[in-house]
């Protein structure tokens, strides 16, 4: 066991809080539904960037590489100014989702670069250029472009082709729980002598305007280079600095006058720093040397190709020379850190699959947030202050009133997603399983907690509508993790976890059953279910053509969440054999799942179209024929996720599951004949439970792996490659629409217009579609081939396939034979210079044909199951049958 897995066993049993302190601060506050006290949901311009260093913000904190404790009373960041910029780089800039011609961006460069499960050693780098930041160049060369056009970044303004810029290396080293290190490494990579200051600074998240606080918390100078923080509930941490830096205070209250108009009820406010160092002014710093806000503030001249450092000591005790040991802190924890990820990467033998994967795990450690949100007290305003508009009281979240969420929570990406999507959190949990599956298991039980499961069963989706409904991937989450914490602990399976989820999973089970089968067919609606505008229509909103949509999607996500409850179910037998009359349950639903699919209430309506072999949408208009919308898309892909094996010796261990299984197979011979072939026993005896029968399964793959249609040389595309020159086309009611195949950003505003499932590459779908080749592999135990690419006449197993696939998603991170990487696309500086091209971004999703990086650029998130398949890429050059077994295979 190495230093760093000492410490999630310390942390574990509860002898050491290691987790305690982390990078627990979004990366934007400002624009969210929380801070949002508009009359009419406006959140984006309810609170601007511009308006946020004058703000204090109610519901959370912000900052630019920073820390906090895990219930974010304290926080720490770094602040930067090169002497020309309009105001100090508190924060990361970028365009609200009006301002962007493809949603909301962050327009600034940084990296997630390594970070230890217990924060015992993290390293982030913030690119700073040393010229003005072009804020409103970006701003108007967005506001000139459309959807048509690409987004313009920050490295399309120029200002980083001369290298006039700072490289600035953030990096933290914890001696003991409480006792952190913090380092600013300044790198000039201009040709001149460069200013910059440096503004490492404390803040109180502002808590004291709630009733819960009895006393003010106060930050105070103690000596000449040390700032203590005073919290009555937390006692005192010393901030102890390096050098000679300039200490200034002030409050975290807002600037009323400022913002508002209206008098100041402070006299010390939050944008006091930020005004003194930018413009000298100085009227509402605190001259007594105390407040709940302060700085250090160093003023560095740095030259051409030089470095300076930063340093600093956070400790829960008055210690003597803070400074001295800070090198050698830093130094042994980066070893440790070393050392931890060398012993996960072992079998990782490629040096640029070894960097691209420590970074995805980087960023999900990174990724972590503290999240507040208390909907009752956000819809009927704090006690002694103004109400929120009326309008709120019936508006968003209105009826989530018990949902108090006041937790640590892996973020998709701390500035464009600073909220919690449910099934993006489920993938999520997939990779830091491996590094720390205690957070993972904690994670999942979280979102099933009743603080944030709605009492009639609901998972909340995201905050700005938590009615919406995204997939029911939490059960496979639950499922897979319990296999991976059960293969890391020697073969014993965590009981408790498993038992807490299914419990709560029952409850949303029964949930989808009553809200999204209306009329009771055993066939789902759903909505959008997170892939936004994949259809030719909003499917949220099917009501608006005064039709009912079925889908295929929430149907297959469905039978896939039947058979996911069926497998946990079987896996509990293991500790209590009563589990076996809820496997029979969810058998039963996955079955009349699999007949409703091919009859529609009888009608002979199938969601399965004998015509394309494919499986689509249908929508039915009152008083006319059902229109089968004929798209292409992942949609028709998603029935393959249903599908797990059994082997037959668990028959025999569990009497009653193999008489319900016995009484299926004669008395509902038309439904057993839907599934695929588990009457007929696979390798070893194995037994297959699946949508997919050979023929449909056979006619699916056969689209999937054709490069005409869904795949693409970095994986698998969103929708065919064939609606690139015939698009699909609709007739409702008068209207005429169109999905056309579109393979980098969307070209519509549906869903704001921030995401694209028209023909991008997204790591989720490929995630479950290469995992279900795999288990489809393990029944057939390697008899069982396909044409791959289709018309090749090369045939190979579905487990090769898998494999292939696996590289085609990691190729897009992966150096070409020129050393280019393709999420880079034609950006010689990213691709070239020394101080870019080993840097990685994490993007919400990829080019369907070029594999460029699009969208969210740090969705370190789902887009982080890379990792994973950097593992299983390397693990399946030696899998054998036992590892087959235990990680899909029900005993």
């Amino acid at each position: 066991m190495n230093i760093e897995q000492q410490r999630l066993q310390e942390d574990r049993e509860r002898k050491k809080h290691w987790k305690k302190w982390g990078p627990y601060l979004t990366e934007r506050q400002w624009g969210t539904v929380r801070e949002d006290y508009s009359p009419n949901g406006a959140a984006w311009d309810n609170v601007t960037h511009d308006e946020a260093r004058s703000k204090a913000y109610r519901w959370g904190e912000e900052g630019i590489g920073g820390i906090s404790d895990y219930k974010q009373n304290i926080c720490f960041a770094w602040a930067f100014w090169n002497g020309k910029d309009p105001m100090l780089k508190e924060r990361l800039f970028g365009l609200t989702g009006h301002q962007g011609n493809h949603g909301e961006d962050v327009k600034e460069l940084y990296y997630y670069l390594d970070s230890t499960p217990t924060h015992s050693y993290m390293k982030m780098l913030y690119k700073y250029p040393q010229n003005e930041f072009p804020y409103k160049q970006i701003l108007e060369e967005n506001r000139k472009r459309t959807k048509a056009d690409p987004e313009f970044e920050l490295i399309d303004t120029g200002i980083f082709d001369k290298d006039e810029y700072f490289d600035i290396f953030l990096e933290y080293a914890k001696n003991d729980a409480e006792d952190i290190t913090a380092f600013a490494t300044i790198h000039n990579r201009g040709p001149e002598d460069a200013e910059i200051w440096v503004i490492p600074t404390i803040w109180f998240r502002k808590t004291w305007f709630t009733g819960h606080e009895p006393f003010m918390p106060k930050l105070s100078l103690n000596g000449e280079k040390t700032i203590k923080a005073f919290s009555p509930q937390r006692g005192n941490y010393f901030f102890n600095f390096d050098g000679a830096p300039e200490f200034k205070f002030c409050d975290n209250e807002t600037n009323r006058e400022k913002l508002y108009s209206i008098p100041n009820e402070k006299m010390y406010l939050k944008d006091a720093i930020n005004d003194y160092v930018v413009n000298r002014y100085s009227r509402h710093l605190n001259p007594n040397d105390f407040g709940t806000k302060a700085a250090a503030i160093y003023k560095l001249i740095i030259p051409p190709g030089g470095s300076q450092i930063v340093k600093l000591r956070m400790t829960h005790q008055k210690t003597e020379a803070a400074i001295e040991p800070c090198e050698q802190i830093m130094a042994d924890r980066k070893r440790e850190a070393d050392e931890f990820y060398g012993e996960l990467q072992e079998r990782v033998k490629d040096e640029d699959m070894r960097n691209i994967q420590r970074q995805a795990y980087a960023g999900m450690m990174w990724g972590k947030q503290f999240y507040y949100y208390n909907v009752e007290r956000w819809l009927e305003g704090d006690p002694g202050r103004y109400s929120p508009p009326k309008e709120r009281k019936k508006g968003r979240n209105s009826d989530w009133r018990h949902l108090y969420n006041q937790d640590i929570i892996s973020m998709p990406d701390k500035w464009e997603y600073p909220w919690y999507a449910v099934w993006d959190s489920a993938f999520h949990c997939i990779p830091i399983s491996r590094l720390d599956p205690d957070f993972a298991k904690g994670q999942l039980l979280l979102f099933l907690n009743e603080s944030y499961m709605h009492p009639n069963g609901q998972i909340p989706a995201y905050e700005w509508n938590f009615n919406d409904v995204n997939p029911p991937v939490h059960a496979y989450a639950v499922q897979r993790i319990y296999q991976i914490d059960k293969k890391m602990n020697g073969g014993k399976g965590d009981q408790e976890f498993l038992e807490r989820a299914f419990h709560k999973l029952m409850i949303n089970f029964t949930w989808w059953v009553n809200q999204k089968d209306s009329e009771g067919k055993n066939i789902f609606e759903g909505g959008f279910l997170g892939l936004d505008n994949i259809s030719v229509i909003d499917r949220s909103h099917a009501h608006k053509y005064k039709g009912k949509l079925e889908q295929a999607d929430a149907t297959s996500w469905m039978a896939m969440f039947s058979l996911n409850m069926m497998r946990i179910s079987l896996d509990l037998c293991e500790f209590n054999k009563t589990y076996q009359y809820t496997a029979t349950k969810f058998l039963e639903h996955f079955l009349y799942i699999a007949g409703a699919m091919s009859n529609i209430s009888g009608d002979n309506i199938s969601l399965w179209n004998d015509e394309e072999n494919f499986f689509f949408d249908v929508f039915h208009l009152p008083g006319k024929e059902p229109k089968v919308m004929k798209l292409k898309s992942v949609v028709g892909i998603i029935p393959l996720f249903a599908v797990e094996s059994i082997r037959v010796e668990l028959f025999d261990s569990l009497p009653e599951f193999k008489e319900r299984l016995d009484f299926f197979l004669k008395e509902k011979p038309k439904l057993a004949a839907l599934v695929s072939s588990w009457i007929q026993p696979g390798f070893e005896k194995r037994r297959l439970f699946a949508l997919l029968r050979g023929h449909r399964m056979k006619s699916i793959l056969n689209k999937m792996l054709d490069s005409e249609e869904f795949l693409s040389d970095y994986g698998i595309r969103s929708l065919s490659k064939s609606h690139e020159k015939k698009p699909y086309t609709l007739r409702i009611n008068g209207d005429v629409l169109s999905v056309k195949y579109t393979p980098g950003e969307s070209d519509t505003m549906m869903f704001g217009g921030n995401s694209n499932w028209r023909g991008p590459i997204w790591f989720p779908i490929n995630h479950l579609i290469i995992e279900s080749l795999r288990k489809f592999d393990y029944y057939y135990g390697g008899e069982f081939s396909i044409e791959y690419p289709t018309g090749s006449g090369n045939y190979v197993t579905m487990d090769i396939i898998a494999r292939e696939l696996s590289l085609r998603c990691i190729k897009i991170f992966l150096k070409d034979e020129n050393g280019h990487r393709p999420m880079y696309g034609k950006n010689l500086k990213m691709q070239e210079d020394p101080h870019f091209k080993d840097h990685l971004l994490f993007y919400e999703y990829f080019h369907g044909d070029n594999g460029n990086g699009l969208g969210a650029s740090h969705q370190t998130g789902w887009t982080g199951l890379v990792a994973e398949m950097i593992h299983k890429y390397y693990k399946s050059e030696r899998r054998t049958a036992e590892d087959a077994e235990a990680e899909f295979t029900i005993r």
